[in-house]
Order: C-alpha cells, then structure tokens, then sequence
C-alpha cells in the first residue's frame, strides 16, 4: 500500500450543517443591504455582490459606500461618543456583557454564515471563530469595569476607524470593536468587501442588545472606503489588519495627522523542530500552524525549519498526514480544508507552486469541481532566500528547510521582514526557553500554535506592523493621556557678534560614536551664541554617514539588551554620580546657552532622572497572563533595538537624560541628535559618559540640523524606531519616510511636554522603549 493511498480504506460519510437558518437570515433582510448608521441601516444603494467561495453562488447585494456615506457615520459616531464616555467604564461593561451574550445565543448563526461568506471549515467557525469572538467581548467587559480604577489619567481618543480583514471576519470585527468600546471610543468600522455579512448580523445583534444609537457604524465597500475612512479628519485613531504593503499606504495617509495607528500585518512565521520534539505532536501541530483556514492566516507557521537529523523521517510522517486530509464542502463537519477566498486567490497560489524550486509534494486529493479550492502542499529542500521563503503565500502552502544548532534555527527563523509569530517544538524545555526570547516575532508558542486569546497581547515587529490587540496592552492602544497640551513653537539658535564669554567654557566639542569621540565626516562645525551674542563654541554638524558609522556602532552593542536590569542599573547610577560631579559647569554652560538662570536646578532634575531610570531598569517587568489554555501563558518585555532620538530643544541637558535613561534602562541602543539651539550641553555629557563605564556602541551622540537628519533617522533601515521631541515641525516627515520599514515612532506633533514635571519621565517612556512579546508555554514544564 502506498502512502499516498493508505488512509483510503477509512471512508468518511458527510455530516453536513445545515444553512437554512443563515440563508432565511438573509432573505428576510432582502439579500440586499445598506450600511449600518446611527443604529440604523440605510437604504441599499448601488454595490457589489457577496459571493459564497465554495459554489460561486451569490449570498447577498452588499452597498458600495461614498463620501457622503462616511462622512454621516462619523458625525453619528462623534455625536454619540460623549455620552459613551461618560456613561462610565461600569456602564459601558453592561452593554458589552450583553453583546458577548447575544454572540452566544446567536453562535450557530454567525458559524454557518461565516462559512457561506468566508469558505473556511464549519468546525474552524464552530469551535475558534466565534467562542473566541464572544471571549473577547467577555473580557472586555471586565476591562471596561476596571478602566476607570485601574487607568487614571487617561481618555478615549474619540472616533475610531477599524478597517478588518476577510479571513477571520467575526473574530478581527471583535478584536477591533471590544477595546475600542471598552476605551469609551464610537466606532466606524468597514469590514472587508469580501466578507462583510457578519458584520451586518452583528449590527442585528447589537439592536437587539440595546447599544446606544452612532456607538458602532459599519460601512461596506472596498479599499476606496477604507482610504476614506483613514483620511476622514473626523477620525482620531486608526486600527487596520491587513497586508504590509496596505499598511504602509496607511502609515503615509496619517502621516502628521496626529491620528493614533496601530497596524496588525503579515508575517511568514518560523516553525521551529528540533531533533527531541515528539514528532507525532509536532505533525499535527504543522497541520494546525499552516492548514487551518486554508492558510490565509496572517501568523500562519509556514516556514517550517527541521533539524537535519531527523528531516527525512519527519517528512515521511507529515506526507502521509497530509494524504489524510480532507478537502471540500465546507459546511461538512468532516472538512479539513475549506475554500479559499475567491478564485483570484486560489490562481495566485497555484501560480507560485508551479513555479517553486525544491521537492514538492501535493497529495492526490479530489477536489470540488467548482469553487475555490486548493490542495495542501509541502515544498522542501528551498534556500532561505527562496521567494517562497520570505515572501508570504497566504494559501495552503508550506515551505521547509533544515538546521543543525539551536544557533542556526534562531538566525533562520529571524532571516525575515516579518516578526509576527514563532513556534518552537522540543521535549527539552530548557532549549526552548533559551530560544524563544531570541526569535523576532511578538507571539512564540512553545510546542504549540496558534493559541490566542483576548488576555493575550497579539501583535508583530518589523513589517508585521506595531501595536498590540488583547489584554491591557491593547486597551492601552484606545487611550491617550487626559487633558490637552500646550503647542510647541520652534526653538531657533541665538545670533551672536563672534566674542567669546570670559571663562573655561569653549571646548573641542566633538560627535560620540562608537565609544569615542569623532569629528563629523563632512567637516562642518557651526558657531554656539548664548542669549547675549557672546560666542559659547562651536558644534559639530552631522551628516547622513555619521548616522550610519552610529547606527553600525550600536548593532554592534547589542549585548546590551542582553544584560540584566541590575547590571543596567548601576550604569545608569554611576553617570548620576559622575553628573552629579560636574553640576557647577553643567549649571553655568546651560545658563549661557539659554540665557536663563534654571541651570542648577535642570542640573539636579536631569541627576534625578537618571536615578528614576535606574530604579526601573529592573522593574518594568512582563506578568503571567490568565488564558483558558492549559499552561503559563507570559508576557515579556524586551528591548526594541535600535531607537533614533531627536532631542527635545528646550532642555538641553533635562531633556537629553529624559530620553536617553529609559533607553538605556530597558537594554536599547541609543543614536540620538542633541538640541538644535542648544547642543553643547548634549556633547559636553559625552565626559559623564566615558568615565561611566557605558560600553561603546551603546549610546552615540551627534549634533546639527534636526530637519536635515530627521529623513536619515526615519529611513535608516537598521534604526527599530524613532522619537522626536525636537521643537521643529518633523512629525509628518518622520511618520512619512518610517513607512517603508513601518518602524515605531513616537512623535510631538507639535505638543509641548512638561519636561521637569511628570510628563518628562514614567511608564509611557519606558512602553515606548519596550516591545511585548507574549510566551505560551505548555502544560507540563
């Protein structure tokens, strides 16, 4: 008996759903559609039809919206916002208690008709989608009761725009609406063009729930709807799941907007076997990581990495599961592999396979004669730089190579622009919990996959996008900081006659990369006026080379990251105490450049500061995170990488600790461009600096034209984020040129910020220097 034929001899009857309650749904609604607005639909308009993936048949009219049609679901969702947040988070938990209830009742509702709609197997809707959809709403019920106890100081954003996409319609609608209404915020959601009746049966439910009027809007239509809507001024934050390429359009629209984004993209997720895993387990958990949903699942595991000693046999034993695997009718219970998305998709993967190198494998499976369906297929023996490799497929098609050490798979699974998910299979669990914190992806299971959980912060590095859904990390992500600031006017340098002031105040200043002190390649130094026009110095000007000789000097520290918070620590002690030894020149320099007489006490703040940064070095810790999955689900803080900093102007010295100290405390490396005005301050720190012991690479420090070395900043595809607190208008530049490597970045926008008060130092500091990873560790350690 071959082993593509073995498992014939078991036949499978069909145990089909039916859908007569999900097609009656529909036809009571007319099988046409509006949107829905301020608690109501409108009336269907001209649009686009909504097909069924696995028969071609059509569902449903579905109404393409306009301008107009936007514009009025914003104005309802601000309209009604208010009353949403001041109805309290106590209040605001009822209403979500209820939705999750009504999900409940109206389960086998949803689960059939996101088959019909979507093409995914009836036991993935039944038994993933829609409980984890209700789970979400639960949770946020609690979080809504606790927000205003357990998040002083802190507002909705006001009017979201939520953008979801077609592979996980129900549960992406969920993930999106449960924290944004939890937050206080309205909501104007567009589900995708593809999928979008359950959405509009979710409006059903929230009628029947009694959800205030304008709270939720959804709108229908494609990508031109959603460029509406991420362009609408009436909108304050912007939640997107999608593609990269999408996601960064979107980081350009909102560019200098001042919206608040958050982008959930792709990934091409590593899934890790090495030679001590249970291979049985291990199989089965391959079928999970890159089967379920067809594939077109954006932390799919498939890039499968397999020790070489045991490749061959695990293969063998993956060839024959695969032969077991059942393709068709996805309303049959017995169903492995639905449909997918639409026929378009299916020839695009089926285009990519005929054209894969290595050995591919791709069972006899029949397949429907009509619908979009396509076979499970494994491609082994690739190169890691194989297309198929790096670019995501987004089908049922996994990809596999081989390793030999721990060291080895580490460097393969990050050989990536994603960063989304990691699995890691090994019966040793000492080796996984070495491997695990050194893989680049926000999500790693550990022999497991695809665990979520609304108590579990989701979300990628790198091209996967920023920001967190799930748990208080993304509750956070609907927030913002009470109350308004002051805006922000720009800081020019002081004009001067070329005296110098009387005194040992002018220095060689000179850039710090590296561990040394360097002059800037171009050359160029510009004269320092203090307030009088007395000449103070001169300053070096930095140029598009020296960023990259710092950046390639902080790659080069990246065992900083790697120390404790303690060891941290008292590095950040010792340059307190060797500040703290220079405060009478730092004091008198500042005053001369200035004109004011607060150098002491800016002095004595930034010494301060740095103890405060020392003292969080070993306490901004991760927490166990309670999920219904069996095990210790963590979340780990860890340092972000690399972090360009654009100082801010009006606290040259003040402002350069605030900054640096929390980037160092939580093990980041640091280029960061000193005050425009006021810079000789920044590079007269450099003395603290090299008696401190702060090993090279570690913190660089330059000088010159914050608009000029901005763009270098943002683009520098080795920098992992960018600040800029600088008193010039760069946000937008900023946000705009960090969208092809879709960095982090943590901009002004033009807002002051009270840097000797509260809000120069704390816990959105050290957030911002931090990235979430979440851990899922199995029962038994």
């Amino acid at each position: 008996m071959t082993e593509q034929h073995s498992d014939q001899m078991t036949g499978y009857g069909p145990a089909r759903e039916s859908a007569a309650e999900a097609l009656a749904w529909l036809v009571d609604q007319g099988d046409r559609f509006g949107h829905f607005i301020d608690g109501a639909f409108t009336a269907p308009g001209n649009g686009f039809m909504s097909h069924n993936p696995a028969t071609g048949e059509v569902l449903a009219t579905l109404t393409q919206a306009d301008a107009g049609d936007v514009d009025a679901a914003v104005d309802a969702a601000r309209k009604a916002q208010g009353k949403w947040h001041r109805l309290g988070g106590k209040g605001r938990a009822r209403h979500l208690y209820a939705l999750a209830r009504m999900i409940q009742k109206h389960a086998r509702l949803f689960a059939v008709l996101e088959v019909l709609d979507n093409g995914k197997p009836i036991r993935e809707a039944r038994d993933i989608d829609i409980p984890l959809a209700q789970r979400h709403f639960y949770h946020h019920a609690g979080l809504a009761q606790l927000i205003d106890s357990e998040c002083p100081g802190t507002e909705p954003h006001g009017v979201c725009g939520q953008i979801v996409p077609w592979n996980f319609p129900l549960l992406m609608l969920a993930w999106k609406l449960a924290p944004a209404l939890a937050a206080g915020n309205t909501v104007v959601l567009k589900p995708a063009e593809q999928t979008s009746l359950t959405a509009l049966l979710f409006t059903d439910i929230c009628r029947q729930a009694g959800l205030p009027k304008g709270v939720v809007n959804i709108v229908t239509g494609d990508g031109t709807v959603g460029e509406m809507i991420v362009t609408h001024a009436g909108i304050d934050k912007i939640a997107f799941t999608g593609s990269a390429a999408v996601g960064r359009r979107i980081r350009e629209l909102t560019a200098g907007s001042g919206k608040a984004l958050t982008l959930e993209l792709g990934g091409k997720s590593p899934f890790i076997v090495f030679d001590d895993a249970d291979p049985d387990s291990a199989v089965e958990g391959v079928v999970d990581a890159i089967w379920v949903n067809q594939g077109q699942v954006c932390c799919a595991g498939s890039r499968l990495l397999l020790q070489e000693s045991i490749a061959d046999t695990f293969l063998k034993k993956l060839r024959a599961r695969m032969v077991r695997l059942r393709v068709g009718d996805p309303l049959d219970k017995n169903t492995d592999i639905g449909a997918m998305i639409d026929l378009a998709a299916r020839d695009r993967v089926a285009a990519l396979v005929e054209g894969a190198g290595g050995a591919r494998f791709t069972p006899d499976t029949p397949l429907p004669e009509t619908g979009a369906f396509c076979p499970p297929t494994l491609i082994a023996g690739l190169s890691p730089a194989d297309p198929l490799m790096q670019d995501e497929i987004f089908g049922p098609v996994l990809v596999s190579t081989t390793f030999r050490t721990p060291a080895e798979a580490v460097a393969l699974a990050n050989d990536t622009r994603y960063g989304l998910a990691a699995s890691v299979w090994s019966e040793d669990i000492s080796r996984a919990l070495v491997v695990a914190p050194q893989l680049a992806a926000g999500v790693v299971w550990v022999n497991g996959t695809n665990m979520l959980d609304a108590a579990a912060p989701f979300g990628g590095l790198r091209e996967s996008g920023f920001g967190r859904e799930g748990g208080w990390e993304g509750l956070a992500a609907y927030t913002r900081p009470a109350g308004k600031s002051r805006p922000l006017t720009r800081i020019a340098p002081f004009a001067g006659n070329g005296d110098p002031v009387a005194g040992d105040i002018d220095r060689t200043a000179k850039l710090y990369i590296g561990g040394k002190q360097v002059r800037p390649d171009g050359g160029y130094s510009r004269n320092v006026y203090g307030k009088t026009g007395k000449l103070l110095g001169q300053a070096p000007m930095a140029a598009r080379k020296d960023i990259r000789n710092a950046v390639e000097a902080a790659r080069g520290a990246g065992a900083w990251g790697r120390s404790t918070g303690h060891q941290r620590a008292q590095i950040l002690y010792y340059m307190a105490e060797n500040l703290s030894a220079r405060t009478d020149g730092f004091a008198s320099l500042i005053n001369h450049m200035t004109g004011t007489r607060g150098g002491a006490k800016e002095v004595e703040a930034a010494i301060d500061r740095l103890f405060t940064c020392a003292a969080w070095a070993d306490k901004m810790d991760g927490r166990s995170v309670d999920t219904p999955a069996p095990g210790l689900t963590l979340t780990l803080r860890q340092p972000v990488g690399v972090i360009g900093a654009l100082c801010p102007d009006e606290a040259p010295l003040l402002g350069l600790v605030s900054v640096l100290g929390p980037i160092m405390a939580m093990g980041n490396r640091a280029v960061l461009i000193a005050s425009e005005p006021f810079p000789l301050a920044a590079l007269e720190f450099v003395q603290v600096l090299e008696t401190s012991d702060v090993p090279a690479g570690v913190v660089n420090l330059l000088s010159g034209c914050h608009e000029d070395l901005a763009p270098t900043l943002a683009g520098h595809m080795d920098i992992d984020a960018v600040w800029s607190f600088s008193s010039s208008d760069l946000s937008g530049a900023i946000e705009r040129d960090s969208a092809a490597s879709l960095k982090r970045t943590w901009v002004n926008h033009g807002a002051a910020r009270d840097w000797p008060g509260p809000q120069g130092e704390g816990r959105a500091f050290l957030e911002a220097a931090t990235e979430i990873k979440t851990l899922w560790l199995p029962a038994a350690l």
